[in-house]
């Protein structure tokens, strides 16, 4: 059950429309390291969690990402708004344009439709976690990619936000993962440096 405050998490209003920019930050809404993956990831991979404390942090930032998406898809939008078919031709976006119109898709910067062979739900739960802290990585990695696009402060506001979140996201589940490392210890699992081997 979700409660749905009625506003961005962080306020976004640009002013400006920049076509280019809008091809390159799609790629948080659909692609395969974006928020909608991560989104279904997290709450997804929440029902093979073995501890109340890992579950809560797969569905809060599971949730997030949801708040985060709505982000995105808001920033393309006023990125595209009023765009001219000239400024839509000369940025390359012309085959996203013939079939979405300005609309926003879940795709990825290189035109490929989101799919849910982006994410993962393994089963067990260190897997799951050690994919999550991959994930954190990779998105924060693209914020900064992003961030490396554009000097645009109306756009750099919101993107520098998102990217602070991806490392506070990161942290929370290096937490979950040492919790339920305790958990399967004291139930008679045991940990190989390599990984996790089930014991007796």
């Amino acid at each position: 059950m979700w409660i749905y405050e009625k506003k961005l998490e962080f306020p976004i209003d640009i002013r400006k429309s920049d076509a280019k920019m809008a091809k390159v930050i799609i790629e948080q809404y659909g692609g395969g390291d974006g928020e909608l993956g991560a989104a279904l990831r997290y709450l997804s991979q929440k029902f093979a969690a073995v501890t109340p404390e890992a579950k809560a942090t797969l569905n809060d930032i599971g949730t997030e990402e949801l708040a985060h998406l709505e982000m995105i898809g808001t920033m393309v939008h006023q990125l595209t708004r009023g765009l001219s078919d000239k400024e839509i031709k000369e940025a390359g976006l012309d085959p996203y344009y013939v079939a979405h119109g300005l609309g926003v898709y879940p795709c990825a910067a290189n035109g490929t439709p989101f799919t849910a062979a982006f994410i993962q739900s393994k089963g067990d739960p260190v897997t799951d976690l050690y994919e999550n802290l991959a994930a954190e990585q990779k998105a924060r990695s693209t914020y900064e990619y992003l961030l490396d696009m554009t000097d645009d402060p109306d756009v750099i506001k919101p993107l520098a936000f998102l990217r602070e979140r991806e490392i506070v996201h990161f942290q929370r589940f290096g937490e979950a993962l040492d919790n339920t490392r305790d958990h399967l210890a004291a139930n008679h699992y045991f940990f190989m440096p390599q990984d996790m081997c089930r014991g007796k």
